[in-house]
């Protein structure tokens, strides 16, 4: 059954990819020395894993974010970049159903020697059968992409039984990130 799952998050996670790809035109150097002034939509999928500190449970409560990713982005058209990522911050209230009022910092390091450093603002969650989607919507404010909007979603599956959520709570989660900039 979790098996199952497991697939129908991947699969629900590819078909978003799918319709949300749009090309990107390519960085262009300006002036200043930066070598993307401009780098139009950069879009990176990969796997993404979160722990909670403390665990979330059903109750809402100061909670500290801490999330790995290792990602694939198109940068330009036909141009693709491993990434990785680090992303921390702390919702003020957090529970196994809502994120409110999140503030995260999240640093891409690109493979090609760019980064991106994004912060974000607002973030939703939603909790269905054991799946939860969270979104964070920020801008860029340093880097690749610097003063575009940016959009991280999430649909994951718990490190551990959703009967948690009503006990020891849930210490992480694990699933297949999209981030998305646009100018």
């Amino acid at each position: 059954m979790i098996g199952g799952r497991r697939t129908a998050v991947a699969l629900s996670s590819l078909a978003l990819v799918g319709s949300s790809w749009v090309g990107a035109p390519a960085g262009q150097a300006d002036e200043g020395g930066s070598r993307h002034r401009d780098p139009g939509v950069i879009l990176c999928t990969g796997d993404s894993h979160s722990t909670f500190d403390p665990p979330l449970t059903l109750e809402a409560r100061p909670t500290r974010i801490s999330v790995t990713a290792s990602y694939t982005c198109s940068v330009a058209p036909g141009r693709n970049v491993p990434a990785t990522s680090s992303l921390e911050g702390v919702s003020p209230s957090s529970s196994c159903v809502t994120l409110s009022g999140a503030r995260l910092t999240e640093i891409v390091q690109y493979a090609d020697g760019e980064r991106s450093v994004i912060a974000y603002d607002d973030g939703t969650t939603l909790r269905v059968l054991g799946v939860q989607t969270i979104r964070l919507t920020g801008r860029v404010v340093e880097g690749r992409g610097k003063g575009q909007p940016a959009q991280r979603t999430v649909p994951s599956l718990a490190d551990g039984l959703p009967t948690e959520c009503l006990s020891t709570g849930l210490r992480g989660s694990s699933g297949q990130a999209q981030l998305e900039v646009r100018p």
